[in-house]
């Protein structure tokens, strides 16, 4: 029978006899002792050998394994407050099941080797907390869109038209034909909300945007739902009643891994609704003030710099609505009470995080998205069946699309967004 070695610090296992299975996570040798830092999925506990306490092959591997190794080993639970989480094991059996070699991960490396070792690094505990911490959130999101009635659906990632125009996309040869991988599910998702009401897609987004910043990936997931009947106001509602439900749940349900990731708890306890709502010129009136200087002017988009100003003197998220039509998408639709700006919202994370969800209501009557796509010369032939959609039957709806890997960033506080993802896509990365 083996055990978790969480369930050893759980059930407070003292004096008892188990058997874990895992990896040697630190590894040293001392005259007659050994001592080693074991892992597996669930936790570390820290492992004490005797030579006099095993047989001669367990010392043999004890003492030869390397970081890495994977191992079966017995002992008797031992209370100690020295040791890592409060527990040690003493080892009466030690078996390595596969030594490996010397493992090429040391302190002090650069980030580039970091990244081209990716595929080992992901075992440090920093990494494994992040995905730990990422499955969670991800679920909670799912949760929060099964609680509201949402259907998921599965759309296409090959497309042959673009959401978000010409000048990112990824295009490819499909079967003699031009194609391009999905900026975004969105107008996918419109498809079903004239069917099943509200929808949501958890899917890969591709972006060739050339930008070397620590917010930007090349491929990433997309949270991107739609709602059939819903208005502006209805459709930032949603938006920050899914951000406060899936962080209050993270608090409430992991704060050790919140912990453990970096992440003060308390501070994201303080993320309640209502979030505090800007308008677009408000907003340049703002950064300007706050700035000291003419920094942005009217029609300016926010880059990294202006969001973390404007953001810098709040501890929720932050709406900023109506920007002008000029700057946005072709399917957002104009506000009739403000000409000139669109009925969409962006919502920037505290902290300089940056945007981490941008929504909008979409057009629904079919002359005004024609005339919006001849606007921005787009060829309708292109998107012919997204035109369809206005033609029969059409409704005002809503939707929005949230990065997870900028939501993931935030909540748990990180430092650059390849972190939150396995296997980072970049500009100058494409491996492992």
């Amino acid at each position: 029978m083996y055990s978790d070695i969480s369930q050893i610090f759980i059930d407070k296992l003292d004096g008892k006899e188990v058997t874990v299975r895992g990896w040697v996570y630190r590894h040293r040798v001392s005259g007659n002792m050994a001592f080693a830092v074991i892992r597996d999925a669930t936790g570390i506990i820290q492992a004490t050998i005797k030579k006099d306490k095993v047989d001669e092959k367990g010392w043999k591997d004890s003492s030869e394994a390397y970081v890495e190794s994977s191992v079966i080993i017995s002992g008797t639970v031992k209370k100690d407050e020295r040791a890592p989480g409060g527990y040690e094991l003493q080892v009466s059996r030690f078996e390595t099941v596969w030594r490996g070699e010397p493992f090429p991960i040391a302190k002090d490396l650069s980030e580039e080797f970091l990244l081209d070792v990716r595929h080992l690094w992901m075992r440090s505990q920093k990494l494994s907390n992040i995905m730990k911490a990422r499955h969670h959130i991800t679920n909670y999101l799912r949760e929060f869109f099964d609680k509201e009635g949402f259907w998921e659906i599965a759309p296409p990632m090959i497309t042959r038209s673009g959401c978000e125009g010409g000048s990112t996309l990824f295009e490819m040869n499909y079967f003699g034909e031009k194609a391009y991988l999905t900026q975004s599910s969105q107008m996918y998702a419109e498809v079903f909300v004239f069917s099943l009401g509200k929808v949501f897609v958890l899917a890969p987004s591709f972006r060739a945007e050339k930008s070397r910043t620590i917010r930007h990936l090349a491929e990433y997931w997309h949270l991107e739902p739609e709602m059939a009947w819903y208005d502006q106001k209805m459709n930032m509602e949603v938006q920050e009643n899914m951000v406060e439900y899936a962080v209050q749940k993270m608090v409430k349900e992991h704060p050790d891994l919140l912990k453990a990731c970096g992440r003060d708890p308390e501070t994201l306890a303080k993320v309640v609704v209502p979030f505090p709502r800007m308008d677009y010129a408000k907003a340049i009136e703002r950064v300007n003030e706050l700035a000291g200087s003419e920094k942005m002017k009217f029609g300016d988009d926010f880059g990294a710099d202006e969001e973390a100003i404007l953001t810098k003197e709040y501890e929720v998220p932050l709406f900023v609505h109506n920007f002008p039509k000029e700057i946005k998408a072709f399917y957002m639709r104009e506000d009739p009470n403000k000409p000139g700006t669109v009925l969409n919202a962006d919502l920037l994370a505290p902290a300089g995080h940056g945007e981490m969800i941008g929504g909008s209501e979409r057009i629904w009557k079919l002359d005004e998205l024609e005339a919006r796509m001849k606007e921005q010369n787009l060829n309708i032939k292109d998107y012919q069946w997204y035109v369809d959609l206005r033609k029969y039957g059409s409704v005002p709806h809503s939707g929005y699309g949230l990065g997870i890997e900028r939501f993931v960033k935030w909540m748990l506080n990180l430092d650059h967004i390849r972190d939150t993802i396995p296997f980072p896509r970049t500009i100058n990365r494409c491996y492992p």
